[in-house]
């Protein structure tokens, strides 16, 4: 294989993972806005969504370019609530 064809398929790989973690990190920060809003409700909120979708990010990130994310948890949720009041 010639060294143009090998940079090209590196190339589209990465542009491949730059969409992939942007699709990802705008399902995470909607899942992450339906927690903090249902929390603001003061209805019962769970994080799972949020950190599946994190999961999956983070699985991308050891591959390489995108950044990694944090998990969320339920308090993390409610302190941030708490400063918004």
């Amino acid at each position: 294989m010639s060294v143009h064809k090998e940079i090209s398929q590196h190339s589209n790989r990465q542009h491949q993972r730059v969409r992939t973690f942007a699709q990802l990190d705008m399902a995470r920060e909607q899942y992450i806005e339906e927690a903090v809003s249902l929390c603001k409700e003061g209805k019962a909120f769970n994080v799972e969504k949020i950190n599946e979708v994190t999961k999956r990010i983070n699985e991308l990130a050891r591959q390489g370019i995108v950044p990694t994310r944090k998990i969320v948890t339920p308090e993390m949720v409610q302190e941030y609530v708490n400063r918004l009041k």
